[in-house]
């Protein structure tokens, strides 16, 4: 892999995570907490969805994209059941029970989820150093998300909606590999659209019927533009291309910055205050970033002549 395709890589994965990094919050506007509901959560998933999918109708018609083969009919289902259902199902309900912060100790497991199923699906190997670093990023996360629960008063137990979060992080990194397995071939975009398109069948006419009969607030709607625009669609333009030009186990390790992300957009979205803490934190795990890049370079795969078995490289 080139240095040159490894920095752009880099660059478009944290580009991608800019974008997902607004998707807590955003998600928080459109489905309210549980004392003051605004949309449901199965409608923002159905409906964020519906509103790619009709995105990505024109792009693939606009581009003259031919049909996925066959054999990537599979992989690009999964992504459906991890990116499109999934996550933003489970993430929404659990954010209506617990606060963006709570939600953050178990998000910050993705990046260490992401780079144990490139592994283990793509056979990607890299040295010992990448994994502590992987592991002492991810810690790091945790312990941040936990001293701000702690701060605000919240506390940290285990409760149900954490096995809500918990299945929306392993949603999102089946999506992410399987996803970025078939872009080699056919293209990140053309990747994200083919799915968008895949869950219209279920997304289109599920929001319709669960199209609200109350009033909503325009901040709400608002939100739900987002994660139909940008969450489920743009976002991935970047964050696939970057999987596969930098390296899935590499780029993953972008996410690590996506809860401080997430604090940054909260600010103005939703009134959260800012302070030294987590300006530490966010540079602590920069650096682990940093130097797991340097132990990132997988080893030789079990099958190098075999493109299929190690797609993104």
């Amino acid at each position: 892999m080139k240095l040159k395709d490894e920095t752009l890589g880099m660059g478009l994965g944290i580009l991608g995570v800019a974008i997902f990094a607004v998707t807590l919050p955003m998600t928080r506007l459109a489905t309210g907490t549980h004392d003051a509901p605004q949309l449901s959560p199965w409608f923002v998933t159905l409906a964020r969805a519906a509103l790619a999918g009709c995105l990505s109708i024109i792009f693939l018609l606009a581009t003259r994209s031919p049909l996925p083969q066959r054999h990537h009919w599979k992989p690009l289902g999964l992504a459906v059941l991890g990116n499109t259902l999934g996550y933003p199902l489970l993430l929404g309900y659990a954010l209506r029970i617990v606060t963006a912060s709570h939600a953050a100790v178990i998000t910050a497991l993705l990046p260490l989820v992401t780079a144990a199923v490139a592994a283990w699906v793509l056979h990607q190997r890299a040295k010992l150093g990448f994994w502590v670093c992987a592991v002492a990023g991810s810690l790091l996360v945790v312990a941040f998300s936990v001293l701000r629960a702690h701060q605000g008063g919240a506390g940290f137990g285990f409760e149900w909606a954490d096995l809500l979060l918990l299945g929306a992080v392993f949603a999102a990194a089946i999506g992410y590999i399987y996803g970025a397995q078939v872009t080699p071939a056919l293209g990140a975009e053309r990747v994200i659209c083919w799915v968008c398109v895949m869950a219209l069948p279920v997304s289109l006419p599920g929001a319709l019927w669960l199209w609200p009969q109350h009033a909503v607030a325009a901040s709400a709607w608002g939100g739900l533009l987002y994660v139909g625009v940008f969450s489920m669609w743009a976002g991935f333009f970047a964050w696939y291309r970057g999987l596969v030009l930098g390296g899935a186990l590499r780029v993953s390790q972008a996410q690590l910055l996506q809860p401080f992300l997430s604090i940054l957009a909260a600010v103005p979205l939703l009134g959260e205050a800012l302070d030294g803490v987590t300006l530490a934190f966010a540079a602590a795990v920069v650096a682990t970033v940093v130097i797991g890049k340097q132990f990132s370079r997988p080893a030789t795969p079990a099958h190098p002549a075999g493109v299929a078995t190690s797609p993104l490289r």
